[in-house]
């Protein structure tokens, strides 16, 4: 935050609004940061926005990963940023008579069965093919983890799993955008 407002003339102000905290600069550029996660009655601590915010983002969460291409599949179990938990795969087209959407799908909620198997979660993470994501989910194994709240998705091009580790700590962390001065 320090290094943005130098570099835009100094923050003008600072406004806490339904979105997230807003910050203007002096030379017209805001920066829209984000908590995480709603603060769901665990709001964060703090006598300022930036505080709270800081504050609420910090607070470790359990959530349930569930990234899908058609290439491949990754899903975990996130707690504060960190895999605890976690399985990267693909499958076989010839497993769904030359299906490799359905195949993938289906391997990956078999895995996340196995890896949620006992868990309690806060959120539902995902990422990827918004159609096999869902594809994955419908299995009966994984039906109670739809009605978690779920966090925005992410673009996931191929679920590896450095792209899981990366996605564990993106969906824990303070999602800001950025609106440049008007020229």
């Amino acid at each position: 935050m320090d290094r943005f407002a130098a570099s835009h003339r100094g923050l003008a102000s600072t406004t806490d609004t339904d979105d997230g905290v807003l910050l203007a600069m002096r030379d017209g550029a805001t920066a829209l940061l984000c908590a995480p996660w709603p603060d769901d009655g665990r709001p964060g601590r703090g006598t300022g926005s930036l505080e709270r915010l800081v504050s609420l983002a910090a607070q470790e969460r359990r959530l349930a990963l569930v990234l899908v291409r058609r290439g491949g599949y990754a899903v975990g179990i996130a707690v504060g940023g960190k895999l605890v938990a976690h399985k990267v795969g693909s499958a076989s087209a010839r497993s769904r008579g030359g299906d490799a959407g359905a195949a993938v799908a289906e391997r990956a909620a078999q895995e996340a069965a196995r890896i949620f198997d006992a868990s309690t979660f806060e959120y539902l993470a995902t990422g990827g093919d918004k159609l096999l994501v869902e594809s994955a989910l419908a299995a009966p194994a994984l039906r109670r983890y739809t009605t978690l709240p779920r966090l925005a998705p992410l673009a996931v091009v191929d679920p590896k799993m450095d792209v899981l580790t990366r996605a564990a700590t993106d969906f824990s962390s303070i999602h800001i955008k950025i609106t440049d001065s008007p020229a």
